[in-house]
């Protein structure tokens, strides 16, 4: 069985599964109403460490340009559609979820 993320952009949650059983669900903060969070399947392309910035400790790249899985410098926002689109995780959550996913995962984004 093949590890997959579904995100729920209505319910704040993002949930790691293994096939059809749910390992893990992390709270998330979503895109706001001008700049919502892009509903598809997409894929992780990149990872990288220590991006700098707003995107906390991590940044895992979806195969939409300019969307990502990142952690967050403010951690308040967690629960809230606040980003401009990427999916904001606790920055040791993000760290959690990227231990367990490789590039390639698929990340099915919807309301």
């Amino acid at each position: 069985m093949a590890k997959w993320i579904n995100i729920s952009t209505s319910t704040h949650q993002l949930k790691l599964f293994d096939g059809n059983k749910l390992i893990k669900t992390y709270p998330i903060a979503v895109g706001k109403i001008l700049t919502p969070s892009p509903s598809g399947t997409y894929t992780i392309i990149n990872k990288q460490r220590n991006p700098g910035g707003p995107f906390g400790v991590l940044w895992m790249g979806l195969s939409k340009p300019h969307y990502g899985i990142h952690g967050t410098n403010n951690p308040a926002s967690i629960g809230k559609n606040v980003s401009h689109g990427c999916i904001r995780m606790y920055n040791h959550d993000v760290l959690d979820l990227s231990s367990r996913v490789s590039i390639g995962t698929s990340v099915v984004i919807h309301k």
